[in-house]
């Protein structure tokens, strides 16, 4: 965002922030581009939060064992599986659209090109 020619600072969230923020739009007292309008953020940063913190409670469901604590180390691993895996699905969505574009591509460019 520009400013009088001027780059706007990015606003860093304190991870209190970021609590409060994940309570109120999880709870539907605001909605997620209302809290980024009142946090001054952009809304993929409230979008990003929700996602971290559904990875983060998985991790820490899967990880937790009736009797023990689970060690930071397996806290870490789930947590890294759990954005392994979310990655790997944005990529194959990204490799499906990628796809379906060049498929586009080629069929309007033959459709344009001279018939012999």
């Amino acid at each position: 965002m520009m400013e009088n020619g001027k780059r706007k600072a990015r606003r860093q969230l304190s991870p209190e922030e970021k609590w409060e923020i994940f309570l109120e739009v999880t709870s539907q007292e605001i909605s997620q581009a209302d809290a980024a309008r009142k946090y001054g953020v952009d809304v993929s940063v409230i979008i990003r939060l929700r996602a971290l913190a559904k990875d983060a409670a998985l991790a820490a469901f899967a990880s937790a064992k009736p009797g023990r604590a689970a060690s930071p180390e397996q806290v870490e691993v789930e947590l890294l599986r759990a954005e392994n895996d979310r990655l790997s699905e944005a990529l194959k969505e990204l490799a499906v659209e990628l796809t379906l574009h060049r498929g586009r591509q080629r069929s309007s460019f033959s459709a344009r090109s001279p018939r012999g």
